[in-house]
């Protein structure tokens, strides 16, 4: 069962009035607290590309390597290199 968390926010009287604008009968929102969720959702997603567009870099870079490069590694030599 997923748990809830309240948030207080404070903003100031022009975050405020933007807010508003996105919520009720002429935003895309029903209230705020779904605004909210929506733009922790999407910075949550863009966290997660990011990292991935990292990882997917870190790779492309190893894998342009020349072959002679890569030397055999064991489970213990890499858990060694970890526990450094």
């Amino acid at each position: 069962m997923r748990r809830a968390t309240t948030l207080t926010v404070r903003l100031t009287e022009a975050l405020s009035e933007f807010v508003a604008a996105r919520v009720g009968e002429d935003g895309a929102y029903d209230n705020a607290g779904e605004y909210v969720q929506d733009l922790i959702r999407r910075d949550k997603e863009r966290a997660e590309r990011e990292r991935f567009e990292m990882l997917k870099a870190e790779f492309q870079r190893a894998f342009a390597e020349p072959e002679s490069s890569y030397r055999p590694l064991t489970a213990e030599d890499v858990i060694a290199r970890n526990d450094s």
